[in-house]
């Protein structure tokens, strides 16, 4: 048996409760990270402790933007507060291109050799064991951050997510980079793995920053949300005219549609208005999160907007009027 879906105020405090564990968590790897980095005297730790930083900006910034996105419209923001969480997102993927830089300039600066770190034995196996820890911590988090992100439509969670999954591969990096220095005394493994990770995380904050930017300049729905929200409106294309104008945009984790809906002019405001309500509640099991503007318009008996299912012209093709223009 399925678990219904969650109201907007269940998914607003859902999402809080989340973007409050990516903060405590980050708090204490970074202060884990800088202490043992300190300890042993592992420039690669205690850069590891800096990228770890920026995440915890990230996770503080998504914290925020997710308690703001949550608060209802008012009168200098009637349309809600939405945006708040895209701009969060656009901030959050370009800190993960800083990130992505200053491992790429850290690894080159390796590999145009610069000499390499010497450890004893326990300090080696205390750096592993540290990036472990924090390997593990960011993907348990980063997973839960990623669940609530989908099931809120969320690019500020899904942003932070990516941050803690990017902390995840270089702390792997580090790691395999420490084991294999252990195993073979060879240390230019550490910048090899370094630049594999810079490369998969600057993917990642790509298609962030696309996605953010797209939310911000009121950027159409995916084509397949498009054909969706049609197919629904057709799903009862025998109770009215036709539709046209179909407009949609994202705002945060909100959605706003958009449409005008021709009727048989003999109906009545209260069957129209009865009528548009039904297709809000449809459209509003698949997009719970929707804001829904129709405006309602008769059929003049010609119109060539109307749609090939124009019940107006099916019912009266045979009486001599003229249908639409197909």
């Amino acid at each position: 048996m399925s678990t219904p879906p969650l109201d907007k105020q269940s998914l607003d405090r859902l999402k809080e409760k989340t973007a409050r564990l990516s903060v405590i968590s980050n708090t204490g790897l970074v202060l884990m990270k800088f202490a043992v980095g300190f300890t042993i005297g592992s420039v690669s730790i205690i850069s590891e402790a800096i990228h770890s930083s920026m995440d915890l900006i990230a996770a503080i910034i998504a914290f925020f933007s997710v308690r703001k996105s949550a608060e209802p419209p008012d009168a200098a923001h009637s349309f809600g507060h939405g945006k708040f969480e895209d701009i969060s997102g656009l901030v959050e993927a370009l800190l993960i291109f800083v990130a992505a830089i200053l491992i790429i300039k850290e690894a080159v600066t390796k590999l145009m050799g610069e000499p390499a770190e010497h450890f004893t034995p326990d300090l080696l196996f205390l750096g592993i064991a540290v990036m472990g820890i924090s390997a593990l911590v960011n993907w348990y988090v980063s997973n839960r951050l990623m669940k609530v992100a989908k099931e809120s439509e969320s690019i500020a969670l899904e942003s932070d997510a990516w941050h803690l999954r990017t902390d995840v591969y270089t702390s792997v990096g580090v790691m395999s980079g420490l084991v294999l220095i252990r195993l073979t005394g060879i240390a230019i493994f550490d910048p090899l793995f370094a630049l594999g990770v810079a490369v998969v995380i600057m993917k990642a904050a790509y298609d962030l920053t696309k996605r953010s930017f797209a939310d911000l300049i009121d950027h159409s729905l995916p084509d397949k949300d498009n054909r969706r929200i049609e197919e629904i409106l057709c799903e009862h294309a025998s109770i009215y005219a036709g539709f046209h104008d179909l407009r949609t945009r994202r705002s945060g984790p909100e959605v706003f549609i958009e449409f005008h809906l021709v009727m048989p002019g003999e109906l009545t405001v209260i069957e129209s208005h009865d009528l548009a309500d039904h297709l809000e509640s449809d459209l509003k099991l698949e997009y719970p999160r929707s804001n829904m503007t129709i405006h309602i318009e008769p059929c003049n008996k010609g119109c060539k907007r109307c749609g090939s299912f124009c019940t107006y012209y099916e019912k009266n093709k045979g009486s001599g009027s003229k249908g639409p223009e197909q």
